[in-house]
């Protein structure tokens, strides 16, 4: 979506969103029931055979993600044969389309059903952190009637109705429950079958896919004649081996990955899209807040200001969308006129972010590989789409990935393009798959459910609106040692 930072008044009100608010989402709380069924199967009924579980693997196709994910299912089938249960079958959800739908896992309902819907009793979705204990899942699993529609999760829920869920239940937004993927969750096969008939014979209705796991719940629940999601409490975001976790099916294997020595700062160029109106407003905060853990920092806008100092690029400020601007920034990093590094981060002036958290991030992956990492949104993904990376969170481009693109020749239609869906489109074209992380947020930290941030160690927030930046900055994203730290997390385990 467009992701400029000098569009007119609030930039909640961008064009991409704008189609997506009037979703019609009418519901009382009482119109939502905590538990879909009254019939659970008790205790002394037997335990499912590993078989009857299909798991999919939210993967990923970049190399880095795609090994994680290899690991896991082989840490899976060891576990099964371990236990002397039969080998299930582990999929890796990134292998399941030509395109890049399979990541919104609506589009692949129909192969689901097909494939495993008359031999398979579950299909059970984990991401790549998620740690699973065959045996107590299998335990929880046999609880519900497999022959019954299930959709089975840890709850999260809204404090205050969200522009990234479309501001859907404004009047109580707490009564809406959707799945904490990281906990991993669960479909039974007659769910799977109705859904997949569902998106056969009726096109999915929104273009744009936001937040994958709040829009499977809408889609799933279809204003109250389909099933809610059913908390289990077996399903958790707990520390993988603390005494917490000792009753949990799933845990987390890690908050923020890790792998050696962090990216140095020198070899990351930060560039900032900014224009004149925000130069007294919102640059101070960059300066107050996060600037000084960026070695290499550039600020582009329509006017140059030696105070701060701005480069003018040449490119004039536009009302919506900003793409002759990043086109431009992408051009110019591969030039002479800023030293060579190996990795560029394109942010908005309304962004926050921990540099020292890129570093670590960046550790994992080979910037020899086009690689094009933030939060992921998808257009058009049910009708052979692209995905993209959203701009407010922070683009962030391997020199690879920005020497191809700008190779192919794939440019902004219009100056006042979307520069973060041009790019989408550009590499989508390339084969080069836009690379997802939970870790970047195109939104406040208010506009997030607390249980799914409890669970993070971000990298970065953004928007301005109704919030101190500088404050906000201190809690989610400062270093220990800042001036005004309020920092929460400490969960950082470095990959083998």
């Amino acid at each position: 979506m467009p992701t400029g930072t000098c569009l007119p008044g609030n930039k909640v009100a961008s064009f991409c969103l704008i189609f997506l608010y009037c979703i019609p989402v009418i519901a009382a709380a009482k119109d939502i029931k905590e538990d879909n069924h009254s019939q659970v199967q008790g205790d002394s009924k037997r335990l499912l055979d590993l078989k009857e579980i299909v798991f999919v693997i939210q993967s990923q196709g970049n190399s880095f993600h795609e090994n994680h994910a290899e690991k896991q299912r082989q840490e899976i089938l060891q576990q099964a044969a371990n236990s002397e249960q039969n080998l299930p079958i582990v999929l890796l959800i990134h292998k399941l389309s030509e395109n890049e739908a399979g990541w919104s896992i609506l589009p692949i309902m129909p192969r689901f059903s097909a494939t495993y819907g008359r031999n398979s009793s579950w299909i059970f979705f984990l991401e790549e952190e998620t740690t699973l204990k065959i045996p107590k899942l299998l335990e929880t699993l046999s609880r519900f009637d497999k022959e019954q529609e299930w959709f089975l999760g840890k709850p999260l829920h809204d404090d205050e109705s969200t522009i990234i869920h479309h501001y859907a239940f404004a009047d109580n937004p707490t009564v809406f429950k959707y799945p904490d993927f990281a906990a991993g969750w669960a479909l039974s096969m007659p769910l799977i079958n109705r859904l997949a008939k569902k998106v056969k014979d009726e096109p999915l209705k929104s273009d744009f896919t936001i937040d994958l796991k709040h829009e499977i719940a809408l889609y799933i629940w279809e204003n109250g004649n389909g099933p809610s999601l059913t908390p289990v409490q077996e399903l958790c975001t707990k520390e993988e081996g603390s005494p917490a976790a000792k009753d949990c099916a799933t845990t987390l294997k890690t908050y923020l990955s890790f792998c050696g020595d962090p990216v140095d700062k020198k070899d990351i160029f930060i560039a900032v899209k900014t224009c004149r109106k925000f130069h007294k407003e919102r640059i101070p905060v960059v300066k107050k807040t996060w600037q000084k853990h960026a070695a290499l920092i550039e600020y582009y806008s329509d006017h140059a200001d030696a105070t701060i100092p701005t480069v003018n690029l040449g490119i004039p400020n536009t009302e919506r969308g900003h793409c002759g601007k990043t086109f431009a920034i992408l051009e110019r990093f591969l030039s002479e006129a800023i030293p060579k590094t190996n990795w560029l981060v394109i942010v908005d002036d309304d962004t926050l972010i921990s540099v020292p958290r890129l570093q670590k991030l960046l550790s994992c992956y080979d910037a020899n590989e086009p690689v094009f990492l933030g939060e992921r949104y998808g257009y058009g993904l049910g009708i052979g789409g692209y995905s993209y990376i959203t701009g407010g969170g922070g683009m962030v481009f391997s020199r690879e990935a920005v020497v191809r693109l700008l190779e192919s020749n794939c440019r902004c239609y219009s100056n006042d393009a979307p520069d973060d869906m041009v790019l989408g489109m550009c590499f989508n074209g390339l084969g080069i798959p836009v690379t997802h992380s939970a870790l970047f947020h195109q939104a406040r930290p208010d506009d997030y459910s607390r249980d799914y941030l409890a669970h993070q160690i971000p990298v970065s927030f953004h928007k301005h609106w109704n919030i101190d930046p500088v404050t906000v900055f201190n809690k989610w994203l400062a270093e220990e040692n800042d001036p005004g730290s309020q920092q929460p997390h400490t969960m950082i385990r470095e990959e083998l």
